[in-house]
């Protein structure tokens, strides 16, 4: 996976909350990560970085509060938005937004 390869650990994916769900937690250097994954067939509405926009990222906030509990100040942690492009006949291109919020 494209994380792992970038020294990531992947502690869980599909995680859910009563609030919902989280797509990916990762550690990385001491900090627990939180990653929306955001995947478009094509770039004719935008990225799929651009669809994680102000309400998005307030549920995202909500979904890691409901997953730590009252341990969020024993820990660092941080939002990553990881945006996957597939075009037709060629490999995805992946980008990787740390601390994207």
């Amino acid at each position: 996976m494209f994380l792992t390869a970038g020294g990531y650990e992947i502690v869980a994916r599909n995680v859910r909350t009563k609030l919902g769900e989280i797509d990916l937690l990762a550690r990385h250097d001491g900090v627990l990560i939180f990653v929306e994954v955001k995947t478009r067939r094509g770039d004719r509405f935008g990225s799929g970085a651009d669809a994680v926009g102000f309400r998005k990222q307030e549920r995202l906030r909500r979904l890691a509060l409901a997953y730590l509990g009252s341990s969020i100040a024993n820990q660092p942690i941080r939002f990553d938005v990881v945006d996957v492009l597939f075009s037709r006949g060629r490999e995805p291109v992946i980008r990787h937004i740390a601390n994207a919020f």
